[in-house]
Parts: C-alpha cells; sequence; structure tokens
C-alpha cells in the first residue's frame, strides 16, 4: 500500500503532465514523432542562430559593413522562427526543449569556437548550413505531412523559403 508522500508525489506528477497535455487530435505515437522533428529543428536554428551572430561580431575585412548588417538580418530572421517551431510543439501537445545541453544533443549544425575565421570562410559556412538546414526542413515537412499536420507543414514551407534565400544570399556575396 502506497504512503501519503507517495501519493501525494504521483498525484503531483500527474497533475504537473496534464497540465501540459493539450487536445489537438492526433495520436500520441504522432505528437512524439513530430515533436521529436521540430526539437531537432529548433535545436539546429538556435545553434544557427549563434554561430550567424558569432559571425557578425567576428566579421573583419574590406566588406565588413555589408555582411556585418547581412549576417545580423539573417540572425533575426533565424531568430524569429524559434517561438514559432516551439509553440508548434506545444500546440500539437508536445513539449519543446529546455536546456542549452539539450540543444546541443540535438543540433545538427556544427559549432565554429575557431579563433579566427575569414570573412569568405564565415560565409561558405553558413551557405552550406543554411543548404543543410533546408534539407532537415524538407525531411520535417514529408513528416508532418504523412501526419495530416497542415499547419505545420505551411509554416516550414516559409522556412524552407526564407533558409534557401539566406543561402542563396550567402553564395552569392562569396562569388
Amino acid at each position: 500500500m502506497p504512503t501519503h508522500t507517495q501519493e501525494t508525489h504521483a498525484r503531483e506528477a500527474r497533475s504537473k503532465t496534464a497540465a501540459l497535455d493539450f487536445p489537438d487530435g492526433f495520436p500520441k505515437e504522432t505528437v512524439k514523432n513530430l515533436s521529436s522533428v521540430l526539437n531537432a529543428l529548433l535545436a539546429d536554428v538556435f545553434a544557427m542562430y549563434i554561430k550567424t551572430k558569432n559571425f557578425h561580431w567576428h566579421m573583419s575585412g574590406a566588406h565588413f559593413r555589408d555582411y556585418h548588417l547581412l549576417l545580423d538580418e539573417q540572425a533575426t530572421q533565424i531568430f524569429n522562427i524559434s517561438d514559432d517551431i516551439a509553440e508548434r510543439v506545444r500546440k500539437i501537445g508536445g513539449t519543446t526543449i529546455r536546456s542549452i545541453g539539450q540543444i546541443g544533443h540535438l543540433q545538427r549544425i556544427a559549432d565554429n569556437d575557431k579563433e579566427f575565421v575569414s570573412a569568405e570562410e564565415m560565409l561558405a559556412e553558413l551557405c552550406a548550413d543554411n543548404r543543410g538546414l533546408v534539407q532537415s526542413l524538407r525531411a520535417a515537412h514529408e513528416t508532418a505531412s504523412k501526419a495530416g499536420d497542415y499547419a505545420t507543414t505551411s509554416l516550414i514551407e516559409t522556412w524552407i523559403d526564407e533558409a534557401e534565400r539566406r543561402a542563396w544570399f550567402l553564395f552569392e556575396a562569396t562569388r
């Protein structure tokens, strides 16, 4: 027979879990799959945001002002989708990332901690990262589409277009 303390802890755990439940209409397995895909995207978005700001802060060279402003604009665009991704996870009934450690575990975009990176290397690396993000977004779109999650597919289509545009601008800046 459970003790009073055990019953209290079990009730609190159920209450906390129930507080995060949302009646979305998706089966639990679908919520789990979609949340997993979206949380990986969210981790990538945070990693790209930090890398883009890092390169923005450490930009140097003949085209400093143009590249500095370009990367600031791109970082803002990248950061702006983070809340949409996290809120989408919650809307479908999932939970989202909670820490920098979890971001580090899930991210597929590699960090760059080098002391010095030339402007050309920065732009080329961010171009490749944005192209990689496009591939991840397309895979997420496929998962959401198979689940019948039209709202997520619609959002992802916009994010794909934005990432392709960022990659295009970065590619053209390095020619």
